[in-house]
């Protein structure tokens, strides 16, 4: 019995676009799936003690708001998180099988370089997963901070942001980082660049997430700025009758023209 020259891989398949292409060809009027935008704005930054990773809390489909307070930042290992910007099932599932394969579960601990277990993932792919990462963490080295991309390119970087709303959010910490800052300072300039984000980005909303991951542990932070938050109204915009004055008043009279009509019924036999 003959056996294939290549063993078949579960993934995705290169071979569906060029079937679609042929059927667009040959059928008129079919037009093939297409991608889906979506909007995030996630970044990460060093500072004296460690590494604060931040997300906004909007998934969208497109222009629909799918979810309001969705979670970007997922745990790794005890002193590892990672952000996400992209498809939120998909985020999930590279980060339980890439870093499950990792070591996660063999009780070691695992150094943020671990990145580079989903690359060969994201490479076979070839950026139709959809999804990037912020990876950060503490090791015996100090801190690190990492960002993969699609493609399976990853760089280490000492502040970084990925998703629709990088732009504005890198401007924020391009302007303002500083080498060895406080935790206090580097929280507050994370909010203002994932704020920044938000403002300057149709698809990123909600509330700030932010992890702060240091050599003693990590703490998760949910919820801590709502830069759009709805404002509330001090009371309903009801007015007795009477307080609003009439300074004049003018009464004329209706012309109406009477219409007489004759309706007949039809002949149907």
């Amino acid at each position: 019995m003959l056996k294939p020259a290549l063993e078949p891989r579960g993934g995705f398949s290169f071979e569906n676009c060029q079937r679609n292409l042929s059927l667009e060809r040959v059928l008129p009027g079919f037009r093939s799936p297409q991608a889906h935008k979506t909007g995030t704005t996630i970044a990460g930054l060093l500072f004296r003690d460690g590494v604060i990773l931040g997300a906004d809390t909007r998934a969208t489909r497109d222009s629909v708001v799918m979810d309001k307070s969705c979670e970007k930042i997922h745990f790794i290992a005890p002193k590892i998180y990672c952000c996400g910007a992209g498809g939120g099932a998909e985020q999930q599932k590279r980060v339980g099988e890439g870093w499950v394969r990792g070591g996660v579960t063999e009780g070691r601990d695992l150094e943020p370089c671990a990145c580079g277990s989903p690359r060969p993932f994201c490479e076979r792919y070839r950026g139709y997963v959809g999804a990037s990462l912020i990876v950060g963490g503490v090791d015996l080295t100090g801190p690190q901070l990492y960002s993969v991309h699609p493609h399976g390119s990853y760089s280490r970087l000492p502040f970084t942001a990925l998703g629709s709303g990088q732009d504005a959010a890198l401007a924020v910490l391009e302007d303002r980082f500083q080498p060895n800052m406080v935790l206090e300072a580097a929280q507050e300039l994370l909010v203002e660049a994932i704020t920044a984000g938000i403002l300057g980005d149709l698809g990123s909303g909600g509330s700030v997430d932010a992890c702060v991951i240091m050599g003693t542990g990590a703490k998760l932070l949910r919820t801590l700025s709502s830069p759009t938050r709805p404002l509330k109204r001090p009371s309903q915009y009801r007015f007795a009758p009477g307080t609003t004055a009439v300074l004049s008043q003018t009464v004329k009279p209706l012309t109406l023209e009477l219409l007489e009509e004759t309706v007949q019924a039809m002949e149907v036999e």
